[in-house]
């Protein structure tokens, strides 16, 4: 996955945000953790940022200039059509999402699905069998 990879994305991470691997992400994308205190705009509201995350599902497709809004979590295989607002949770995956407010449109036959993987994981840009020895000596984890 490459967050941000397609030009013009804000991913705002206030709160907590998980996206899982292979995901798509499209131009124009928000991704919104936290909301605004209705009472006090310089504020941001906590119970998302404290709460639930968003999630992203593996092999999810974010269509272009889509929104994704605090506490959204989206299963494995969801695809959300462009210019879409999700303002909740579809965590079964293997669907179409679409629309303001986003809901199913499609639902994807999970046998068809092609679950692949890389042949270079890795953890950010060091790979899967250097990172341990990179987690000892440059992290504090």
């Amino acid at each position: 996955s490459a967050p941000g990879y397609s030009p013009n994305c804000y991913i705002q991470g206030l709160g907590k945000i998980h996206i899982g691997d292979y995901v798509l992400i499209g131009p124009n994308v928000g991704i919104i953790s936290a909301n605004h205190d209705l009472h006090n705009t310089i504020e941001h509201q906590t119970d998302y940022a404290e709460g639930d995350p968003v999630n992203i599902g593996d092999y999810s497709w974010i269509g272009m200039g889509s929104v994704i809004m605090p506490g959204v979590s989206l299963g494995v295989y969801t695809v959300v059509g462009a210019n879409s607002v999700v303002t909740k949770s579809f965590k079964e995956g293997y669907c179409v999402i679409a629309g303001n407010p986003a809901k199913i449109i499609q639902n994807i036959d999970q046998s068809l699905c092609n679950l692949w993987t890389s042949e270079y994981v890795g953890h950010g840009y060091i790979s899967k069998h250097r990172f341990s020895k990179f987690r000892k000596k440059k992290l504090n984890v």
